[in-house]
């Protein structure tokens, strides 16, 4: 049996910022951890459980300008 593909990919390193025990600090720097305390965002236990709700999709790429004359045919 194939094993179970899960959201975002199988790929995912462990990191305490997508952890269903973490929560972000008022600073933005550290991870509260209701098991651990602060810690790192990029530590993980043997706690950890993935939540992908915390996970922020990144930026879309900015589109190019085009002008008018990029759109004539000759």
């Amino acid at each position: 049996m194939a094993p179970k593909k899960r959201l975002f990919g199988n790929s995912i390193t462990p990191a305490c910022i997508y952890c269903q025990f973490g929560r972000p600090s008022p600073d933005g720097i550290m991870v509260l951890c209701k098991k651990f305390g602060p810690v790192s965002p990029y530590y993980s236990c043997k706690k950890y459980i993935y939540n992908p709700i915390k996970r922020v999709p990144r930026k879309a790429p900015k589109l190019p300008s085009f002008s008018p004359e990029d759109f004539d045919i000759y």
